[in-house]
């Protein structure tokens, strides 16, 4: 008797939370950042800053490559220390490229990161509100979900949201 008592209570205690008006819901932050005005336009600026910075490297290279062979070139008529004298230059030359363009790619990365950290800073006031209004309990990221039902996805609803409220985001 003691047992069915403890199992009746312990549906009952299970159960209550399901029935409350609160929900958990799920967004797809991802497709926020890839679909929203904001997000795209974080997109288009750092895809054209890595084109620049690509182009600028490709310039770089193609001397360089110009420099060894014109060095290759003058092996037999230089002095073989002026030859190693230039061979060093060089070296220094592919260092000081390999330097620049690791920081370049280092420089993107952090300015990538920065935006996306700005664009979610600005993204947490509209959930908050929009849970507030909604009566929503928890929100989880799409990308921690193992199933969920379509009826609890609000990707849709804060990508309109975020796109009336968030037209831009500020990069270096």
């Amino acid at each position: 008797m003691k047992k069915k008592i403890i199992y009746i209570l312990l549906f009952f205690v299970i159960s209550i939370p399901s029935y409350s008006s609160e929900k958990i819901v799920y967004l797809d932050v991802e497709k926020i950042m890839q679909e929203s005005v904001a997000g795209k336009n974080i997109i288009a600026k750092i895809k054209k800053k890595r084109e620049t910075s690509i182009s600028m490297f490709k310039k770089k290279e193609k001397e360089i490559i110009e420099k060894e062979k014109k060095l290759i070139s003058q092996k037999n008529v230089l002095s073989e220390e002026e030859f190693k004298k230039k061979i060093q230059d060089l070296r220094a030359d592919i260092s000081k490229y390999q330097k620049e363009r690791n920081k370049a790619s280092n420089d993107i990365t952090r300015t990538r990161i920065k935006a996306s950290t700005n664009l979610i800073k600005k993204l947490t006031p509209i959930l908050e509100s929009y849970s507030k209004e909604n009566s929503i309990r928890i929100i989880i990221q799409k990308k921690h979900i193992v199933m969920g039902s379509k009826e609890d996805d609000i990707t849709k609803e804060i990508l309109n949201l975020v796109n009336e409220k968030i037209k831009s985001i500020k990069i270096d």
